[in-house]
């Protein structure tokens, strides 16, 4: 059987999935069963962040795995200590607890909120402010957390403490932030929202706010850390700093990691026995995240984003400029969305015929999440490519 089969057979059909079963990678290449090369504008939905198959990481991972893979939170490892140093020494946290996914980073994070407001200012602050379009995780707190409804469907009754504001709207938030309510949680810029970007003191105004409420500020960066948006945190190009932020995706570069960063003060609401994960930060995955962190604080990695990002806003500008079908360009670093006035799924169908792997958001948004490492041969094949397949009937 192949791999179509096995899945149609064995798996649960959660995925509405491309046709297309990819074996090999390479940068910013992927290869499929026949041996067809794509252009993947995709990176596993923001997670090759180094493109595939880099070859720090895949050495970190190799002796790694010749040495310790696995020993649970029970005793001290070496590669999460480090990992937890490189990450408190280059953002505003002192103090790390590691996992496996964004939507556990996120879960930790609520609990954290909910701890530390209870120790602090006693019962009653247990609310969330969250905003809609936004997307948090799929466990049930998270989910209860993201604004969107499509996602809640069959999974009711939903877990209450979440109170929806629109993003960017500081009236509505400040309306918001009652005694009931104990931190608010937002996305810097909104991912599967469709790359929603944050007006400049939107961000800035927020942690004024939660300071005035005595609320948390909570940045959920599993999408948009780790390099993508040119800076190593995406917060850092707002001038604010969170009390607690979320990570994963991008930050062992293909490996399932998630970590949520605070500090000192906020972190100290967590004692052992709050909270705990069997696989979180293994000597293995923290290997490899080590591995991601070095090649980033390096600089030219986060340098090419930025150029590689400038030069595809460039591009899909021009594309939009000839176009009536082009809603809007919008997004930052190597996150970039193109928002159309119809649906996108037969753009992305032509896309892949002609090798290029894009997805999308919102049904009219195509978003392009490329390796930081893209080249600038590779950004204008991609404009090429897709301008050709718009111009398709």
């Amino acid at each position: 059987m192949n791999a179509r089969e096995l899945e149609k057979s064995f798996i649960m059909q959660t995925y509405t999935r491309n046709n297309l079963t990819l074996i090999r990678g390479k940068g910013t290449r992927v290869w499929d069963d026949s041996g067809r090369e794509y252009l993947d504008f995709v990176g596993g939905i923001a997670v090759c962040n180094l493109g595939h198959c880099h070859e720090a990481v895949t050495k970190a991972i190799c002796e790694q795995a010749g040495l310790l893979m696995h020993t649970s939170n029970l005793y001290y490892t070496e590669p999460q200590g480090e990992l937890a140093r490189f990450l408190t020494e280059h953002s505003f946290a002192d103090r790390v607890f590691f996992c496996n996914s964004g939507a556990e980073a996120n879960e930790a994070a609520i609990k954290l909120a909910r701890k530390y407001s209870l120790g602090r200012r006693g019962g009653g602050h247990h609310r969330i402010v969250v905003t809609y379009k936004s997307f948090h995780g799929r466990t049930m707190m998270t989910l209860a957390a993201t604004g969107q409804d499509k996602v809640k469907v069959g999974f009711q009754p939903i877990p209450e403490g979440f109170v929806f504001v629109p993003f960017n709207d500081l009236n509505a938030a400040d309306v918001a932030m009652d005694e009931s309510v104990c931190a608010f949680l937002v996305e810097p810029i909104q991912g599967e929202g469709g790359v929603n970007l944050p007006s400049p003191n939107y961000l800035r105004e927020l942690k004024n706010l939660c300071r005035q409420r005595e609320a948390l500020l909570i940045f959920d960066e599993v999408q948009v850390g780790m390099g993508r948006t040119g800076t190593l945190f995406a917060y850092q190009n707002y001038g604010v700093e969170p009390d607690i932020m979320t990570l994963a995706k991008g930050i062992a570069n293909g490996l399932p990691m998630g970590a949520m960063l605070a500090t000192e003060e906020v972190a100290a609401a967590f004692t052992p026995g709050s909270h705990a994960s069997t696989f979180g930060g293994t000597p293995l995955v923290s290997s490899a995240a080590l591995s991601v962190f070095r090649e980033l604080v390096r600089g030219d990695v986060l340098e090419n984003c930025r150029a590689m990002g400038a030069r595809l806003e460039q591009g899909l500008g021009r594309i939009k400029e000839r176009r009536t079908d082009v809603v809007e360009v919008r997004g930052k670093g190597l996150i970039w969305a193109m928002e159309m006035n119809r649906d996108c799924q037969p753009i992305l169908e032509r896309a892949q015929g002609a090798g290029l792997l894009i997805n999308r958001v919102q049904e009219k948004v195509l978003r392009f999440t490329p390796p930081l490492t893209v080249r600038v041969s590779e950004v204008d094949t991609m404009l090429n490519i897709l301008e050709s397949v718009l111009d398709e009937p």
